[in-house]
């Protein structure tokens, strides 16, 4: 299974059609204190292994981070743990703040 790669603007689109996606942010909790998004759940890519029992392998997750990098990383790594509905948010949230919502913080 391959990590699939979506703009911010489809991302909403797919959120707006799919209960059951879940938003990751793999950023540092400084980063995230900066600018998130709601609801997004906070698991930095450091705690990832530690915390992965706690995610559902059946479910589709949309992960995020500064511009996409971390994020990729996350989800090819889960990829390999099983997961098969993973989604990496390219632009990270960098681009969510251009293409969605502005009033987001850039850093």
């Amino acid at each position: 299974m391959a990590v699939e790669y979506l703009s911010p603007a489809e991302v909403v689109a797919r959120l707006n059609g799919d209960t059951q996606l879940q938003i990751i942010d793999v950023r540092e909790p400084w980063e995230y204190g900066i600018a998130h998004i709601e609801p997004s759940e906070l698991i930095p890519l450091s705690e990832l292994p530690g915390r992965v029992q706690s995610l559902d392998p059946e479910r589709p997750y949309a992960l995020l981070c500064h511009h996409g990098m971390r994020s990729e990383m996350a989800a090819n790594w889960l990829v390999q743990q099983g997961f098969q509905q993973l989604i990496n948010i390219e632009g990270g949230i960098d681009a969510w703040s251009h293409q969605v919502d502005p009033d987001i913080p850039r850093y």
